[in-house]
């Protein structure tokens, strides 16, 4: 726990346990910020997401959803739904810019701000009561500052707890139904008093850890809410899903949820996956796919001022199948180069290329750089990972510079505007969807 929050904690302590915990989440959140780019989408259904025959929503606008189209829907199913929508491939540059201004914005309010996603935080407020006002006066505040500083809309949920305060912002916000858009409260408390009530009123898949197999398994027993679950005891849970989810699940549901607000949170991996429009079968494709791919998941590591110990290749095949391979490496990593020659040697450990409908690279064991990294090109030449090869004439020193160069111009001009040759993609074989990677 780090110092910031254990600090709340002593005032927690000190005052008695209050409303103090908000989690604020942006409302459709990609699609507003195409509408925020492009005002002409204003009112109209705007779809985020992959916009090949394999493509899957990211983000739907209310006026979308009120079609029903919702997030993870196939595109063209969405397409099906409503034709004259806007579909749109998405700019998660643009996304994790605005992203960076909200937290810059909740940072004013607290420093004890957790990030959850590029559209979400939890906030505890405890210390901000003095120059700020009452936990629901904050909220109010922050739903005004969000849509004037940065033109969007939000719904703010306030409780004692995470869990409360998440359920809460979602039940703020608007709902979309055949019938329109109805406008949420924005804003909701959720009060000691009543949060049993409000707990037991939601489906048990709204608690955390609770999957499809396991809603699956306690509908079996008869408990599909959370009011069902409140009424189990902790020794039949227990029985039934194992001790560390029986007790999970029997603490939250009653209303017990110790988890702090952690404004620091370690990033354990980073990744990028693709899924291609039709199946890749030539092995020269392929591997150009998985250097571009790696070369991406290298950057995003610079970016975030860490280096990885392992890369992992996954690959789906066009059954459905998947396979990983992994290499740990003798020191962590950043570079663009050694990472695709790493993914491109994993790759060739599969053999023979059949259809691939997916290929993914992910770097884990993420240690801080602590601005060395530039020595580590040494160790992987002498193990054969020397992506200009011997005789080159290529310097530590001058690698570097033109991976430095590189970044800016893709900085401004988007991913795709420069990169190594052994990573140019042939014309049309961009992606059908894309996951800009995800946090463990």
């Amino acid at each position: 726990m780090s110092d910031l929050a254990a600090s709340a904690d002593a005032r927690r302590g000190a005052a008695g346990c209050g409303l103090d915990i908000l989690h604020l989440d942006m409302d459709c959140f990609f699609a507003a910020v195409e509408v925020l780019l492009d005002p002409g989408l204003a009112g109209r259904p705007v779809v985020v997401g992959g916009t090949g025959p394999r493509g899957v929503v990211a983000s739907a606008s209310y006026e979308a959803r009120a079609r029903g189209i919702c997030s993870a829907m196939p595109t063209a199913v969405a397409k099906g739904l409503c034709p004259q929508a806007a579909f749109l491939p998405g700019s998660f540059a643009r996304y994790a810019e605005v992203s960076r201004c909200l937290r810059e914005l909740l940072t004013t309010v607290t420093p004890l701000v957790e990030p959850v996603a590029l559209d979400e935080a939890y906030l505890d407020v405890s210390g901000s009561h003095g120059l700020l006002g009452s936990s629901v006066e904050i909220a109010h505040a922050l739903r005004g500052r969000v849509r004037d500083e940065l033109g969007l809309e939000c719904a703010v949920g306030v409780g004692r707890t995470k869990l409360v305060a998440k359920l809460a912002s979602k039940a703020a916000k608007p709902v979309a139904g055949p019938s329109g858009v109805v406008p949420g409260a924005g804003v909701l408390v959720v009060h000691e008093a009543a949060e049993q009530e409000f707990l037991g009123r939601h489906p048990a898949r709204a608690l955390p850890g609770v999957g499809a197999r396991t809603a699956e398994r306690l509908a079996r027993f008869g408990i599909s809410s959370v009011a069902d679950l409140a009424v189990v005891s902790r020794e039949s849970l227990v029985r039934l899903l194992g001790a560390s989810a029986g007790r999970h699940l029997h603490e939250l549901a009653s209303g017990q949820d110790q988890r702090r607000v952690e404004p620091v949170r370690e990033v354990r991996s980073l990744g990028h996956e693709e899924t291609f429009a039709t199946d890749v079968r030539d092995a020269d494709e392929l591997e150009r796919h998985v250097r571009a791919t790696a070369g991406g998941v290298a950057s995003r590591c610079r970016n975030a001022g860490v280096m990885a110990r392992t890369v992992t290749l996954k690959v789906r095949y066009a059954d459905f199948s998947t396979v990983t391979r992994s290499l740990t490496l003798r020191a962590p990593v950043a570079s663009s180069s050694l990472f695709a020659e790493v993914a491109a040697a994993l790759l060739r450990e599969l053999g023979p290329v059949r259809g691939v409908r997916l290929v993914g690279v992910h770097a884990s064991g993420l240690v801080v750089d602590g601005g060395g990294g530039s020595r580590q090109l040494q160790l992987f030449e002498a193990s054969g990972f020397d992506p200009s090869g011997p005789g080159s004439g290529w310097t530590v020193e001058r690698r570097s510079e033109v991976e430095t160069v590189t970044e800016a111009i893709r900085g401004r001009y988007g991913a795709r505007a420069i990169g190594p040759a052994a990573a140019v993609l042939v014309p049309g074989a961009a992606p059908a969807s894309v996951d800009e990677g995800r946090r463990a």
